[in-house]
């Protein structure tokens, strides 16, 4: 338990010691907060500093902003503690009644500015009545995935006059009219999100972009809209963000009525993705005016042809364009060329038409492109690499999977002309210790994905750990020619690693685990299939790595119940595991089971399961959200005991899959 404090000092002023503490007799409040800022990210550090003494204690009470409860019922207990608390994020309470929301209103009346109930249930108009007009400096609410939320909820989110971010994303059974409430009551939103509010049309959306003039940003993907809605929209003087992904109303025809009303705009970034029905005529009316549009998303659309490119040709602050999975043609890409506009980002991922004189004609002109995804443009050969690498040497992400008629020689290239690389994905390639040996050089990598990369092995990997101190994730999924040695260069070369998935690798033992568990800021381990680690392995991970996170040992047969023990012991910050196929009996999920963040479980499979015993875990796991099962476990388990779960906030998947 914390120590008891006497009170909270007043600002500016030292604070009160014991004699076991009078070292710290000279920091003020503002030195002491100074360095709390600077642990806000690591919630252990916070914990540990507030144990120093009853000062500290103190202090990191009266300085925290920010809260993400286990459990809504702890609020009243927690509350007095931390005074200050101005933004609640409760995505981790399923359940929350409209008491809880009473009691939040009460507790921090005066400080709230924005909450988060997107993961949340139970409550009615009633708790976010209270919760609106007492907490009256609240500016952002999330409510999506509301599906059950109403009309009647909306009339009382319009109390929250001041509000300027609300996102009600899934929120399916709000109309025009609950929608035309929040128009009216909030006038000062910023920030709406509406994708997958099915029953909102033109009507509410005009009445929003009519009432609510201060809109930066506004998502209305997925919507049953048309272009009837866009006028005033595009009238708004302060947006700068409109996304219409997938909203099938909006064609051609439609918008070609824009083009004659259209004013000056401040539209900066315009997403028309899985629009196929709108064209260069389309497109060309939409954004007559948007002057200033810096990032623009066409992907899954129409045909990148000469007409829809020399639409895009004036506007000379261009800077991102995603055109993934679109149908590119030569004379297309020649128009793109002749841009005023000089790309940063540019993404052709799974286009069609992507050839090296494409890529040789775009990279010639965009020199100054930072980021270029080319993942399965499978018709690219060493000419595209020479032409990028040469022409694009400030480039800080490159993503190229499964490209493979590229040649292992031409990986040589990006280590030797792209110096400023953070983010490279060669996942499926030819690149081979060479190419390993050159990328090294990239002393800024932080993003490595080299799954499915088989003519790769240690020696390679050493070049890697050598020269790339900084990588904090390291994907080599099925890259068979990875050992124990591989992994024991990595660990000992890149003290930032984060994240790692050796997966399929079956040269892969208890060495590497044991290796990997120095690495302590490791937070994803993904080792499935990897037959020759054990237990052992696993407990040397669940020691060494405090921060483990996810965690995926599928179908590591040699893993039991002496790995889950351990795990439970120190693995205090563990969400999410799959132990499908694992020798795990109830003894072992059980202790699984009482790790406090533990969220979601997949246990497909395990031999020594028994129903009793999967009672008991799913009891003992009171912060379990998503359990994946098998199918023959379902009537076994009474359904009164499912719905148990169900009202508890934990949702039950049953999969069929026979035994692998």
């Amino acid at each position: 338990m914390f120590p008891n404090f006497e009170s909270i000092p007043s600002p500016n002023k030292k604070f009160k010691t014991t004699p076991m503490d009078r070292s710290f007799d000279h920091l003020t409040e503002e030195i002491i907060f100074a360095i709390l800022d600077h642990l806000h990210d690591d919630p252990f550090s916070r914990k540990s500093f507030s144990l120093v003494s009853k000062s500290f204690y103190a202090a990191e009470s009266l300085h925290r902003k920010s809260l993400r409860p286990l459990h809504s019922d702890r609020i009243p207990t927690v509350s007095p503690r931390y005074p200050s608390i101005s933004k609640l994020d409760l995505t981790l309470c399923p359940h929350v009644e409209d008491s809880f929301l009473i009691s939040v209103s009460s507790a921090w009346k005066t400080t709230l500015r924005s909450i988060d109930l997107s993961r949340s249930r139970s409550f009615s108009n009633v708790g976010l009545s209270n919760l609106v007009t007492s907490c009256t400096g609240l500016v952002e609410i999330n409510l999506s995935n509301g599906v059950a939320l109403t009309d009647a909820v909306m009339k009382v989110l319009a109390e929250a006059k001041n509000l300027e971010k609300l996102w009600l994303s899934r929120c399916k059974s709000i109309t025009d009219m609950g929608i035309g409430c929040v128009a009216v009551g909030c006038k000062k939103l910023k920030l709406l999100c509406l994708n997958w509010c099915l029953h909102i049309t033109d009507l509410g959306v005009g009445l929003i972009a009519t009432k609510c003039k201060e809109l930066r940003s506004l998502d209305l993907s997925f919507l049953t809209i048309t272009e009837k809605c866009l006028p005033p929209i595009l009238q708004l003087q302060h947006l700068e963000e409109l996304i219409l992904e997938e909203c099938h109303g909006i064609d051609d025809e439609g918008l070609e009525a824009l083009k004659r009303n259209c004013k000056r705009n401040s539209l900066k970034l315009l997403n028309l993705s899985r629009c196929p029905s709108i064209s260069h005529s389309g497109l060309s009316s939409l954004i007559n005016g948007s002057e200033d549009l810096q990032k623009l998303n066409l992907s899954y659309g129409s045909s990148i042809t000469t007409d829809m490119a020399k639409c895009l040709h004036s506007f000379s602050g261009l800077q991102s364009i995603k055109l993934d999975c679109c149908s590119l043609t030569t004379s297309g890409v020649k128009a793109i060329a002749n841009w005023r506009a000089s790309l940063k980002e540019l993404s052709l991922s799974k286009c069609v038409g992507v050839t090296d004189e494409c890529l040789s004609i775009l990279v010639q002109k965009h020199k100054q492109l930072r980021k270029l995804d080319i993942t399965c443009c499978r018709k690219i050969t060493y000419g595209s690499i020479n032409s990028i690498t040469s022409s694009c040497s400030f480039l800080v992400s490159l993503k190229m999977e499964s490209c493979t008629l590229v040649p292992r020689e031409a990986y040589v290239l990006i280590g030797q002309r792209c110096p400023y690389l953070e983010e490279l994905d060669l996942t499926d390639n030819e690149i081979d210790n060479e190419g390993l040996k050159s990328i090294s050089k990239c002393s800024r990598l932080s993003v490595l994905k080299l799954g499915i990369c088989l003519n790769i092995n240690d020696d390679g990997l050493s070049h890697i750990a050598s020269g790339c101190r900084k990588i904090k994730e390291l994907d080599l999924y099925r890259s068979t020619g990875i050992t124990d040695r591989g992994i024991a260069a990595i660990a000992g070369g890149c003290p930032a690693l984060e994240m790692i998935n050796i997966a399929y690798n079956d040269k892969i033992t208890d060495s590497s685990l044991i290796s990997l568990s120095k690495c302590l800021s490791l937070k994803a381990l993904e080792i499935r299939g990897c037959c020759c680690i054990s237990s052992v392995g696993l407990s040397a991970i669940a020691v060494g790595c405090k921060q483990l996170t996810v965690l995926d040992i599928k179908n590591c047969v040699n893993v039991n119940d002496d790995g889950m023990i351990p795990l439970a012991q120190f693995s205090h910050n563990l969400k999410q595991i799959n132990l499908s196929y694992c020798s795990v009996t109830d003894v072992g999920l059980l202790s699984l089971a009482s790790i406090n963040c533990l969220r979601n479980m997949t246990i497909l499979h395990l031999a020594g399961l028994t129903p009793d015993g999967l009672t008991a875990a799913l009891l003992v796991g009171s912060g379990l959200r998503k359990v994946k099962l098998h199918l023959s476990f379902k009537s076994l388990l009474p359904p009164s005991f499912r719905k148990y779960m169900e009202t508890r906030g934990c949702v039950l998947y049953w999969r069929d899959k026979a035994f692998q």
